[in-house]
């Protein structure tokens, strides 16, 4: 069968904006105000789609207990109202809709708590490129006492840590709620715990048959370049918060 090369043309990036993950206790369920109360100054809209589960805190993996009656683990809701000053949300089952009816607190004993976070990926359509550089540091495990020669002896190497870095350059567009907009004000969000890309090298329509590298990040930096000729651009550089999951195989 032919090798067929891959363009950049299948490429896409998909992002999950930084400071959308916030946890709450049991006592952060107002049932006469069908408000929760998470952690100030993060980073939700209003519109954000988000989903709620019970974590375990210290793993942060699942948990267990029982989210408050009234919000259903995998659901995706919709963000129409955070304070950021107080932490406290509304969440309503539809975009723009009415404030969900909630009836109880839930139960969710230490070390379990609740958590609401952006609910998936969202494409970035403004994205000019993107790139992402692996690396591996070296360790020097070179020993004394070899074999005299008439020749210099080499150093013996082995493989240490991983790390990465990426950079993606955008358009800046006159859409006040495009992701491309929202990634560069996240450069400066003080809390960034939920950003995070989803890199496509091939996009397909059916996720199985797609490739791509996955991450919680952090961002680094945005670059803007503004001059009268040109579309405004901004680039902004990233990195892995914890390993990145690869997925360059397809399954039908």
């Amino acid at each position: 069968m032919a090798v067929t090369v891959l363009s950049g043309t299948s490429g896409a990036l998909y992002y999950k904006p930084a400071g959308t993950t916030g946890s709450f206790g049991e006592s952060g369920v107002n049932v006469g105000s069908d408000e929760i109360t998470v952690e100030p100054y993060l980073n939700f809209k209003v519109g954000d789609p988000v989903k709620f589960s019970v974590i375990n805190s210290q793993t942060g993996g699942s948990g267990t207990g029982t989210l408050p009656a009234g919000i259903s683990a995998g659901t995706t809701y919709y963000v129409i109202a955070y304070a950021a000053a107080t932490g406290v949300m509304q969440v309503s089952a539809t975009a723009g809709g009415a404030t969900i009816t909630i009836t109880d607190d839930g139960t969710a004993a230490a070390p379990n708590e609740f958590q609401v976070a952006y609910a998936d990926y969202a494409a970035v359509g403004q994205v000019q490129s993107w790139a992402f550089e692996i690396s591996r540091s070296e360790i020097d495990v070179t020993t004394i006492g070899q074999t005299a020669g008439q020749y210099a002896p080499f150093r013996a190497y082995i493989p240490g840590f991983a790390d990465g870095s990426g950079s993606a350059t955008v358009y800046v567009t006159n859409e006040d709620s495009a992701l491309s907009n929202r990634m560069v004000e996240d450069v400066l969000q003080r809390q960034q715990v939920g950003c995070a890309f989803k890199l496509y090298t091939d996009k397909q329509s059916t996720e199985a048959l797609s490739r791509s590298i996955a991450m919680d990040a952090v961002l680094l930096t945005a670059s803007l370049n503004i001059n009268p000729d040109d579309a405004q651009q901004v680039e902004i550089t990233f990195r892995p918060a914890g390993v990145p999951t690869f997925d360059f195989s397809t399954s039908a």
